[in-house]
């Protein structure tokens, strides 16, 4: 009955965990995968399997669930429910778990899993054995994409108790395998038009900042606006004649006293990612506005300083239209800022990460995952925007962590059922190596996976703890318990794994080795050194600076 009610309420993927006290929801699965009504994946590591349906999820747009035993085994899933809280995801938690009668009499596998994740759900429920799921069911698939008012999609949480048999019948056996089903919904960016601005509206000095999530109506405003766009990489608009690549290391050029300084901000999506855009948005002389015409998962209401607007037209109104020379302003200005950026990557033979986050984004198809820490502020960096979308580009942005980076991506490529390309650091991939293994027989991904091996968190050394690390008196504290240093042979955890594997140390084997097709599942690495990266983005900050102020002397 409850395989019955996911797969009406739109289920399509189910991530299963090997457990007894779950084997008749993975029982009643099976029947439905042979006959092609789901599709099924398992995962030994229930925080692989979470991250997987979480990929599932947003690849696809559907609720996709994981099923899990009981115990430990459902906190496992924590990380992800997270995740899907903070970023809206439909997740489908089924946490099967012991009837009644055994709760709290030390049974094996026993403990207290009702609400056990909190706030974090948008619905959870303890279905008794022997009781009707089929309300609860569809009250939790209703819960978890969006359909209450003033509630964002997001997980919720099935807690499923089972008693005795656990098993089928021994006269029972499965129906005629059907086939996998082979579902695609369609996640290739699209390319939205609004009508120009209207020339009564006042003409303003408004940029427009794209955040995580913001979508294609992000490009599409500032261009119908004439405004320049501020894109993150996972906005999903990072695109068209209006983007600015290196726009963060702008931004203090067109601050209080310049010659043109920013009157307005006009914000879609979730900005995550850089010091200088959350200065700009913290100003209070700078008035800000936030498109927001459906509830999100991201910030309580009240908490944030834009004006939240539901209408375009509203929104049209507070941003203005750019005056003649405002966009061309900043497009010459972030043109001399890339071509900046590029001189100083090109010095460096060696490949760097703004180098391997500007070659990866250039030569992404299909879809794209970023990892969290200096992936994706890499390519927020370096990443040149192009005129149309070659990739729909996802990274987990809820949360920001770096957990289940390769188990997401590998969701995301089964999902997507497309070239699939994501970029990570090597401590966020060995976080989640487990995520590296499938079981003989389960469906392997079209999955490019780009590690930058620097051999530790480099992202530490961009931060206050880099000037620490320099200053000498904690240097060695400050590169043990923040740089981690590791010595991990990638290429052999990859052989273990069985996933191909690809070592290159120079951005042109680089080049060369992404102009390849995807084929299964290979590790692309990439050998690095980050002793230097805190003086390479000072010698950035200094070209960006020189050029973009010679232009706009002028």
């Amino acid at each position: 009955m409850v395989v019955e009610a996911l797969l009406d309420g739109g289920v399509q993927h189910v991530v299963v965990s090997p457990g007894s006290r779950s084997a008749p929801m993975a029982y009643a699965l099976a029947d439905a995968s042979a006959q092609g009504r789901v599709e099924l994946l398992v995962r030994i590591d229930e925080r692989s399997a979470g991250f997987t349906a979480l990929g599932l999820a947003l690849s696809t747009g559907s609720p996709a669930a994981v099923l899990t035993t009981s115990g430990t085994a459902v906190g496992n899933l924590l990380p992800a429910v997270m995740e899907a809280n903070h970023a809206a995801v439909p997740l489908i938690v089924l946490s099967a778990d012991r009837p009644d009668e055994l709760r709290g009499t030390g049974a094996n596998q026993t403990t207290v899993q009702p609400d056990i994740f909190g706030d974090q759900v948008r619905f959870a429920v303890d279905i008794p054995a022997g009781s009707n799921p089929e309300r609860a069911v569809h009250t939790g698939l209703s819960a978890a994409t969006g359909a209450f008012p003033d509630f964002p999609p997001g997980p919720v949480q099935l807690n499923l108790a089972f008693r005795d048999p656990l098993v089928p019948a021994p006269s029972d056996r499965l129906p005629v395998p059907a086939g996998r089903p082979r579902y695609r919904i369609g996640t290739e960016p699209l390319i939205m038009n609004l009508p120009p601005a209207s020339t009564d509206l006042p003409e303003r000095r408004t940029v427009v900042l794209a955040g995580h999530d913001a979508g294609p109506v992000a490009e599409a405003f500032a261009r119908a606006h004439g405004l320049p766009l501020l894109a993150e990489p996972s906005s999903n608009a990072r695109f068209g004649p209006n983007a600015v690549g290196p726009y963060r290391l702008l931004l203090e050029h067109f601050g209080p006293g310049a010659g043109q300084p920013i009157e307005r901000v006009v914000l879609f999506g979730r900005p995550t990612l850089s010091r200088p855009v959350a200065a700009l948005l913290a100003r209070a002389d700078v008035p800000s506005a936030l498109y927001q015409p459906v509830p999100v998962a991201w910030y309580e209401p009240g908490r944030r300083t834009e004006l939240p607007l539901e209408d375009l037209a509203d929104l049209a109104d507070f941003a203005g239209r750019g005056p003649s020379d405002w966009l061309d302003t900043w497009l010459l200005a972030g043109s001399a800022a890339q071509h900046a950026l590029d001189l100083v990557l090109a010095e460096d033979a060696p490949a760097t990460g703004p180098a391997v986050a500007s070659l990866v984004w250039k030569h992404a198809r299909g879809q794209l995952v970023l990892g969290s820490s200096n992936g994706i502020r890499d390519a927020d960096l370096a990443g040149l925007p192009a005129p149309d979308p070659a990739a729909t580009v996802y990274a987990n942005r809820g949360l920001a962590g770096i957990d289940g980076t390769v188990s997401t991506a590998t969701g995301i490529a089964l999902g997507g059922r497309q070239e699939t390309t994501v970029l990570l650091g090597d401590v966020t991939f060995l976080h989640d190596a487990g995520g590296l293994l499938l079981g003989a027989g389960e469906e392997q991904p079209q999955l490019r996976i780009v590690v930058l091996n620097d051999s530790g968190g480099a992202i530490f050394d961009l931060l206050e703890h880099g000037a620490v690390r320099e200053a000498g008196t904690y240097g060695d504290a400050v590169e043990r318990l923040f740089g981690t240093p590791h010595t991990v042979d990638i290429a052999a955890l990859a052989a273990a794994y069985g996933v191909g594997h690809v070592s290159v140390s120079t951005t042109a084997a680089l080049a060369e080795a992404l102009g390849q097709p995807v084929e299964g599942r290979t590790i692309l690495e990439v050998r690095a050194d980050r002793s230097g990266l805190r003086a390479l983005h000072a010698r950035i900050k200094g070209a960006v600076a020189a050029a973009v102020g010679g232009v706009l002397a002028r």
